[in-house]
C-alpha cells in the first residue's frame, strides 16, 4: 500500500484548521506548525501584541454573520449571536477542532524557518521544510505545503508620508497595538484611516476621549451590520438572486441604486463621509455606530493630514487641530512570506497567484497560499474552499491547473475584480464572494446546480437562489458532499432568529412577499439564470 502524501500546513488559525480537515478528507497526512501555543490566529485575543503575529483588541466583534462565516459542514450553534465577539469565535473554532479531532495534527510553539524545493522538485514536487522548536531546528520532507499565515501580521505604518511626525510630542502607534479605550480618557485623539478597524477604533475611543478626529484621504461608503427588517446585512445582501440582478444592471445604475439606499439612511455628504469614487470602486466600511457618533459630535470627520507639529495636526484643507494627545494609524497591513524565499515574491502588496492560490511559475502545483484574499464577505468559507481545491490538486484529482506556467497569468473572474477598484494596497487581493466561491467550486465539482434543483427539489432551489449564499450550498453535491447540507440550508433562517428570541412576543408583521410578486421575480431571475448557467 502506497504511503500517504505528507502536507505541511503553516499556521493554525481559521485557515489552517480547515486545511487540516481538508487534508484528512482527501486521505493526506497533515502536519500543522503553529508558532504560538494555541489555535485561532487573528481571533485569539492577547493582552500584549506580539511582533509578527496578528493582534486584535478586547472588544472586537466580527463583521460577518455566523451563517455566512461558518465552515461548510459544521454550522455555528443556533443560540450563538449572529455577529460574534472574538471569544465566541474562538469557542466555535475549539468546537470545530474537537469535533473533527484536529488538534493532534498541530505542533505548537513551532516556527517554520524555511520552505525550499528539493533537488528533484521538477520530478517529485517535494519540499524541504525547516522548523524550530525551543531553539532546536529540524528538517522534514513534504509532498505539499499549505501556507495559512493570513495578511494581518505586518503592520503598515507609512510615517514617511506624514511630515513632522518625528517632532510630534504625543503618542502615535499602529492600530495593531491598540487594546482598550481606557488610556484615552479625557484626551484629544486622531484616528487615521477609514477602513473597518479605523472606524471601529474611532467609535470606541469616542466613548472615553474628550474628542476624536477621524482622518481620511478618500472617504467611504458605510454599510451596517443590521440590514432591512433587522436581518443581518450580509445574509440579506449576499444571495444568488442579488448577484444575478447585479449582473443585469449597468454599473452606473447599480452604483446609483446602492448609493441612494445608503444615503436614505444617512446622507454621506452631510456627514463629510462621501467619497469621490462610486460604491463598487472601493471595499465599503461596515459600522452601525459611526453616524450616531458623528451626529452627537463625539467623532469629527477630517481630511488627510498634511503635516504635524509638536502638538497639532494640520490637514489638507488648511484646518488645524491643537493639543492632540495621541494618533492611531489604522493604515492597514502588508503581507510577506520570508520563509518561502524566492518561491513567492511580494512587491507592493501584490504577488502573482493563479486564482489567488497557486504560484504560477512552479513546475509542480504543490505549494498553495490559503486565505490571501480580501472579500466583501467572510473569509473562512473562502479559505476552506481554497483548501478543498488545493488538497485535491495535491492528491492528483481533476481540477488541477493544466500547466501552471502556461495559464498562470490568465485573469480569472476573481482577479479581474481588482480592475474596478481604486488603486490601494487594500484592494490588491480583492474578490467578490459568490463569484469567487463559484469559480473554485466549479473546479472541484461542487458548484450547486440551480436548474437541476428547480426540477428535483423546488423548496431547496428557492433557498439556494433567494436565501443567503451560505457555505452549505457547496456541500450539496460532488466531492465532500455532506448529508446534512440540505437541512442546514432549510433551517438557516431559524438559526439566525433563534438568538434574538429572548422574550416571547406576538409577531404581527405582514412582511411575507405576495405569491404573484414571487412569480414575477422568479420569471425575471430565470431569464438571467439562462445567461448565468
Amino acid at each position: 500500500m502506497a504511503s500517504k502524501k505528507r502536507v505541511a500546513i503553516v499556521g493554525a488559525g481559521s485557515s489552517g484548521l480547515c486545511c487540516i480537515k481538508c487534508c484528512l478528507d482527501e486521505g493526506l497526512e497533515p502536519i500543522c506548525f503553529e508558532s504560538s501555543d494555541d489555535i485561532g490566529g487573528l481571533w485569539r485575543f492577547k493582552e500584549h501584541p506580539e511582533e509578527g503575529r496578528a493582534s486584535i483588541y478586547r472588544s472586537v466583534i466580527i463583521n460577518t454573520s455566523k451563517e455566512m462565516m461558518c465552515f461548510s459542514d459544521f454550522p455555528i450553534p443556533g443560540d450563538f449571536p449572529n455577529y460574534m465577539h472574538n471569544s465566541k469565535i474562538m469557542e466555535y473554532f475549539r468546537m470545530y477542532a474537537e469535533h473533527f479531532d484536529l488538534l493532534k495534527y498541530i505542533r505548537f510553539k513551532t516556527k517554520v524557518r524555511s520552505v525550499t524545493k528539493r533537488p528533484d522538485f521538477s520530478a517529485s514536487g517535494q519540499w524541504d521544510v525547516v522548523t524550530e522548536t525551543d531553539g532546536k531546528r529540524e528538517s522534514s520532507i513534504f509532498d505539499g505545503v499549505l501556507v495559512c499565515t493570513g495578511h494581518h501580521t505586518n503592520a503598515h505604518l507609512p510615517l514617511d508620508t506624514f511630515p513632522g511626525i518625528a517632532e510630534f510630542k504625543g503618542r502615535y502607534f499602529h492600530s495593531h497595538d491598540y487594546k482598550s479605550p481606557d488610556e484615552f480618557t479625557g484626551k484629544r485623539v486622531i484616528v487615521v484611516g477609514i477602513g473597518n478597524s479605523g472606524v471601529d477604533l474611532a467609535v470606541e475611543i469616542s466613548h472615553t476621549a474628550e474628542q476624536v478626529f477621524l482622518s481620511t484621504r478618500r472617504g467611504a461608503w458605510v454599510l451596517h451590520r443590521v440590514g432591512g427588517g433587522g436581518y443581518p446585512g450580509d445574509a440579506a445582501l449576499t444571495t444568488r438572486s442579488n448577484m444575478l440582478l447585479k449582473r443585469c444592471l449597468p454599473g452606473p445604475t447599480l452604483n446609483w441604486l446602492v448609493e441612494s439606499r445608503l444615503n436614505a439612511r444617512f446622507n454621506h455628504a452631510h456627514y463629510s463621509l462621501k467619497p469621490k469614487h462610486r460604491f463598487t470602486s472601493q471595499h465599503p466600511t461596515i459600522n452601525d455606530d459611526l453616524p450616531n457618533r458623528i451626529l452627537s459630535g463625539r467623532v469629527l470627520m477630517k481630511p488627510n493630514i498634511r503635516e504635524f507639529t509638536a502638538t497639532a495636526a494640520i490637514f489638507e484643507d488648511g484646518s488645524q487641530e491643537d493639543n492632540i494627545d495621541a494618533v492611531v494609524f489604522a493604515t492597514g497591513y502588508s503581507f510577506s512570506f520570508p520563509f518561502l524565499g524566492n518561491c513567492v515574491r511580494v512587491v507592493e502588496n501584490q504577488t502573482p497567484l493563479y486564482k489567488f492560490v497557486f504560484p504560477p511559475h512552479l513546475e509542480k502545483p504543490t505549494l498553495a497560499i490559503i486565505g490571501l484574499v480580501q472579500p466583501l464577505g467572510a473569509i473562512m468559507p473562502i479559505a476552506e474552499m481554497q483548501g478543498r481545491w488545493a488538497t485535491r490538486v495535491f492528491k492528483g484529482e481533476p481540477g488541477a491547473p493544466p500547466g501552471i506556467v502556461r495559464v498562470g497569468t490568465r485573469r480569472s473572474a476573481g482577479e479581474s475584480v481588482r480592475a474596478r477598484y481604486v488603486k490601494s494596497p487594500r484592494h490588491t487581493i480583492q474578490v467578490d464572494y459568490i463569484e469567487y466561491m463559484d469559480e473554485l467550486a466549479a473546479l472541484i465539482g461542487v458548484k450547486p446546480s440551480v436548474t437541476s434543483l428547480l426540477l428535483t427539489d423546488r423548496k431547496l432551489a428557492w433557498e439556494v437562489l433567494f436565501g443567503p449564499c451560505t457555505p452549505y450550498q457547496y456541500r450539496l453535491q460532488g466531492p465532500g458532499k455532506w448529508a446534512g447540507a440540505r437541512e442546514a440550508l432549510l433551517s438557516q433562517h431559524d438559526r439566525i432568529l433563534r438568538p434574538l428570541a429572548t422574550r416571547p412576543v406576538e409577531d404581527s408583521s405582514h412582511a411575507a412577499v405576495p405569491l404573484w410578486l414571487k412569480a414575477v421575480g422568479l420569471m425575471a431571475l430565470l431569464a438571467a439564470l439562462c445567461t448565468y448557467l
